[in-house]
């Protein structure tokens, strides 16, 4: 039977809210809902339960992040190739890799299982994005990833509200970790529903035609492209990873259900913005350059500056919750841009691209935030990060005049 890249009608891609805009959606949501408690409870148990160094976890993310920007890339390829509902779920099925890092017993074997279900998540992104971008035409495609956006991060939120209940109740880290994997399947089974993403045109044997030919970019997006790569690099480059603060408000407040608050106040405030940035942002690269990587330099520096001037932490509430306002801008209008300004035939490239970029950046990120952790202070690892958020805003404020529209 001859199947198509995407074989939904395409008067239904004229609505923004369509079936596959919520399928892939509320699958997001139960992905976060699933390992977004694990993140926000790794932290704890490895420097906590397994008396780890603040290092092993910079030192675990790492390992996490950067050979995961060779999985985003490959799961993007791979699904211009073969097909992204494919390379979606196959990943999505190994996340709960991460789940079962809470039964290790010693920290090596947590930062290995860890890291596995990290790579398989960043295998599964490009595929969904590109999924999205067949379900919603251009001009909805902000809606579409602002949605999406905020039902992933909507499921973070749920997932670190109830993270931080259970703690309070008294219920043992390694239950926590267990329950995570049943959201994270039926992520799944909700994603296996999607009519996008299919495998691409068959030939009349049945044999698999090879992908198309590359499409060329438009030539005015080509600096657009470039620049938007290396200003996600940067950004990547002073993201680090939200176990961090955690352990700040931590180290701070001694307390684990109030240093996970701080992962509710995060999520809370950025699905909220993914669901207005999508409506609002007419002008889409300054509002990323000004309201994602400069803004996020901004909550970085206040982050060094509550911690080195010994302020009371509750301001720590009020800066993540600027991170996640950042946060909530920078996936919103990344994955669009992206998809307005790659041919087609090579979105999934694309996407893989952005995921392999921000990766590379995350890599170093966290192995320098626990170098200088190492010193014993959080201000010069905030402020590190904080300076390349605003270089990278300055490398896209660069391109001017330049706007994306779709490409062919």
């Amino acid at each position: 039977m001859t199947q198509t890249s995407n074989q939904i009608n395409p008067q239904t891609r004229t609505r923004w809210l369509n079936r596959e805009v919520l399928l892939l959606s509320f699958s997001a949501c139960f992905a976060d809902l699933g390992y977004q408690a694990v993140l926000a409870i790794f932290p704890l148990f490895l420097v906590g339960s397994l008396h780890a160094h603040v290092w092993l976890f910079a030192l675990a993310t790492a390992i996490s992040y950067g050979p995961g920007a060779i999985f985003g890339l490959a799961g993007g390829k791979l699904g211009d190739r073969f097909g992204h509902k494919r390379m979606a779920i196959g990943g999505n099925l190994l996340i709960p890799l991460l789940s079962l890092s809470g039964l290790a017993s010693i920290p090596a074997a947590a930062i290995a299982l860890f890291s596995g279900g990290w790579w398989a998540r960043n295998f599964r992104s490009p595929p969904r994005r590109t999924m999205m971008t067949q379900a919603a035409s251009a001009e909805n495609r902000a809606r579409a990833f602002g949605f999406l956006h905020a039902l992933d991060i909507g499921g973070g939120f749920l997932a670190a509200t109830g993270t931080m209940l259970l703690l309070w109740s008294g219920m043992p880290l390694r239950h926590i970790f267990l329950i995570t994997i049943i959201p994270l399947l039926i992520s799944s089974l909700v994603l296996s529903f999607a009519r996008t993403g299919a495998a691409p045109r068959t030939q009349a044997n049945g044999n698999f035609s090879s992908a198309p030919a590359p499409a060329v970019m438009d030539p005015k997006h080509r600096s657009l492209y470039r620049r938007l790569l290396l200003a996600t690099a940067l950004y990547g480059f002073s993201s680090f990873s939200f176990g961090f603060p955690i352990l700040t408000v931590y180290q701070r407040l001694q307390n684990r259900p109030l240093a996970v608050l701080a992962y509710v106040v995060f999520f809370g405030i950025s699905a909220l913005t993914g669901l207005l940035i999508g409506r609002t942002a007419k002008r889409s690269v300054p509002a990323l350059a000004l309201g994602g990587y400069l803004l996020g330099g901004v909550a970085a520096a206040g982050m060094a500056v509550v911690w080195a001037a010994h302020l009371n932490p509750v301001l720590f509430y009020p800066v993540v919750a600027l991170m996640g306002l950042a946060l909530g801008v920078i996936e919103t209008l990344e994955p669009t841009i992206i998809s307005l300004i790659m041919p087609r035939s090579r979105t999934g490239g694309g996407m893989g691209a952005l995921t392999a970029t921000r990766s590379v950046g995350l890599f170093a990120a966290n192995l320098i935030m626990g170098l200088l952790y190492i010193g014993k202070t959080w201000a010069w690892s905030y402020g590190y990060a904080a300076l390349l958020a605003v270089l990278a805003a300055i490398i896209l404020l660069s391109v001017r005049h330049v706007e994306p529209n779709a490409a062919a």
